[in-house]
């Protein structure tokens, strides 16, 4: 499935802070658990990835410090800010009330728009 630009966009944010809200992480690792999480259908590439997380760190969501990992290697790693966990809540609100209204809107619709009725499209 190939999500759209404007979709990919929105959900970045709270699919990060939702993953962060577990604890601490690295670029890499919290790419992963999207693509993981996503069933492998969200693939982000870096280019996506650390601009975003720059941005939420700019905005007081997330702070980042660098540290040493198992591996010898220097990664940095990303943690939810107070200001982060509670934007995290207004989001969760804010997806909840649209997932609710859109699965409202698809349970009521009989036929998706544009589909074939009596050989003619609605």
């Amino acid at each position: 499935m190939n999500l759209s630009k404007d979709l990919m966009a929105a959900s970045s944010t709270p699919l990060v802070l939702g993953i962060l809200a577990d604890g601490e992480s690295y670029g890499y690792d919290i790419a992963k658990k999207v693509e993981q999480l996503s069933g492998g259908a969200l693939n982000w590439t870096d280019g996506m990835l650390y601009p975003l997380l720059h941005r939420l760190e700019q905005q007081g969501f997330l702070e980042a410090r660098w540290r040493v990992a198992e591996s010898g290697r220097k990664r940095k790693y990303y943690a939810l800010t107070d200001l982060g966990k509670r934007s995290l809540r207004e989001q969760q609100q804010q997806w909840q009330l649209i997932t609710q209204t859109l699965s409202r809107i698809w349970n009521n619709t009989q036929q998706p728009a544009g589909a074939l009725r009596d050989g003619h499209f609605a």
